[in-house]
């Protein structure tokens, strides 16, 4: 379970994340939503232990964010994915694997699964700095789920990512909550949200607007959404198409 109460994180006088309470039960997947600037990134960094909070309480399968055997149980893809240049695909693998205590026999296993369930195979012995944005996206995507975590937290998996990588991670992400994982993942993608998650809390200007379970929706989550967090501009841009004068 991942759990928080009056969790907060200010910056000065501006109040990333204000007293957010949340509980994530064991086996589910829970989806956060919200603009962006909205907290999602600062709350995620306080619940994985990056970012110390301002004040409340959080845990995390019954450990503090703080307590250094989170990481080992842990699988986290960050924000700004935590690669490097100098590393091919595969060397990132076999990393993760050591930094784990993995055998090699089981990082190579379980690299070449990874790897085939990503279309990455072709892909394995290039370096980082010659990798498209997807491809680093899945590099950091398999390294979260290499160790076989107990938690998985995932900063936008979606984004960025082809149609087919997105619909095989979210068939794998339905998965693997079945036999006992408990996901939290960010995302503006409200299509696949709504495939894959168990529970859905919208968050703005730092507080949580919305908690319940998918199927408690009153509308379409597109609907909700819009109608509570934010609305898209009605605008037409007149000069936009129409001949210089």
């Amino acid at each position: 379970m991942i759990a928080c109460h009056n969790l907060a994180k200010k910056f000065g006088a501006f109040a990333a994340v204000a007293d957010v309470s949340l509980e994530i039960p064991t086996g589910s997947v829970c989806a956060i939503l919200g603009p962006n600037g909205a907290g999602k990134s600062t709350l995620v960094k306080m619940l994985t232990g990056l970012v110390s909070p301002s004040s409340g309480s959080a845990s995390v399968c019954g450990l503090s964010p703080s307590d250094p055997a989170l990481k080992r149980i842990a699988g986290i893809l960050p924000e700004s994915l935590a690669l490097f240049d100098a590393l091919t695909i595969a060397e990132h693998l076999e990393l993760t694997g050591a930094v784990y205590k993995l055998t090699r026999a089981e990082t190579l296993l379980r690299t070449d699964h990874l790897l085939h369930l990503l279309r990455l195979e072709h892909g394995r012995n290039t370096f980082i700095r010659e990798c498209s944005y997807g491809m680093k996206k899945k590099t950091a995507l398999t390294m979260a789920l290499l160790p076989n975590p107990k938690v998985l937290f995932l900063d936008e998996p979606f984004e960025g990512v082809d149609p087919i990588t997105a619909e095989t991670l979210r068939n794998l992400l339905r998965a693997v909550a079945k036999r006992g994982i408990t996901v939290l993942l960010t995302s503006h993608i409200l299509s696949l949200v709504d495939r894959v998650a168990d529970q859905v809390v919208m968050i703005n200007r730092g507080q949580i607007v919305w908690d319940s379970a998918i199927g408690d929706l009153p509308k379409s989550l597109e609907d909700l959404y819009f109608e509570i967090v934010e609305r898209a501009p009605d605008e037409d841009l007149e000069w936009l198409g129409s001949e210089p004068s």
